[in-house]
């Protein structure tokens, strides 16, 4: 009874994001563990079969890192961002576009979900200019091309994008994954966008687990940095959330990807397990 119970609550849920556009964004642990990684494409694969349009944008700090550090190349970051020399560019391609993308590309079809693994370079999905001299190949989005990612999602593909940017002269540029799922969802109309991350959501005290914020807006947000609780590299993850409802996300969740199902415990039952951002309460 219980197992019918939940599955009862679930399909208001089911048949409100039916056919809609969810872009994920994917990071963090539960990328790099064999096990969440699993988990999380299970997830993924769940929402496509009950008829939701997921969209994949993956990083890839971790793995980046690890070959930054066996070919001996110094890295250092900005404001959370990676100074991106052309040869630590063309590494970063390497990795993301190269190696990760196609890895979950490959995990999806394994489940039976037909899926395309490119990168927002590629027929200029992604367009940027160099955001600052001092950062190098580090790109700011100035347009999203949607006509190929439509005709991949229209056909039952699932698109898993790598966060590099076609820029001036056709250079490959470095972009914030989250940032690239914020400007995908923003083009593609998206139902929702997700950023999996290593923690629960937005506390008021982030040493007391008891203090998740399930629901914030912008208004909330505003007063919250202003009172300090929330800071540090949540601020930029929220300003996302905030540029994607602007630009007419209905809502935006910021979830932990190491928590076992919880893209579906987030988007399926009433409460969710971590916080959702959407306009201003009524």
């Amino acid at each position: 009874m219980k197992k019918a119970e939940v599955l009862i609550e679930s399909l208001g849920y089911i048949k409100r994001f039916h056919n809609k556009v969810v872009v994920i964004k994917y990071g963090g642990h539960a990328m790099i563990s064999p096990e969440l990684r699993e988990q999380v494409i299970s997830d993924i694969v769940w929402l496509k079969y009950v008829g939701m349009k997921p969209v994949i944008v993956h990083g890839g700090g971790p793995e980046i890192n690890r070959l930054l550090e066996i070919k001996g190349i110094d890295t250092h970051f900005i404001d959370g961002l990676r100074v991106t020399t052309p040869e630590i560019m063309e590494n970063i391609e390497m990795v993301l576009t190269g190696s990760v993308s196609p890895a979950l590309a490959t995990l999806f079809n394994a489940n039976d979900v037909p899926t395309v693994s490119v990168s927002g370079k590629d027929n200029k999905i992604i367009e940027a200019t160099i955001r600052s001299e001092s950062l190098g190949l580090v790109g700011q989005v100035t347009q999203v091309n949607t006509a190929y990612l439509n005709h991949v999602i229209e056909g039952g593909f699932l698109p898993v994008i790598s966060p590099i940017a076609y820029g001036p002269d056709g250079q490959s540029l470095n972009i914030n994954s989250d940032e690239a799922a914020c400007h995908i969802a923003r083009a593609l109309g998206a139902e929702k966008m997700i950023l999996l991350t290593d923690v629960a959501g937005v506390y008021q005290d982030f040493l007391d687990p008891h203090t998740l914020i399930s629901r914030l807006t912008p208004s909330s947000i505003k007063d919250a940095i202003t009172a300090g609780f929330i800071s540090g590299g949540m601020i930029p993850k929220l300003e996302c959330c905030l540029s994607a409802l602007e630009g007419g996300v209905e809502a935006c969740h910021i979830i932990n990807g190491t928590q076992k199902h919880s893209l579906i415990l987030e988007l399926f039952t009433k409460h969710g397990i971590g916080t959702m951002i959407t306009e201003e309460l009524q």
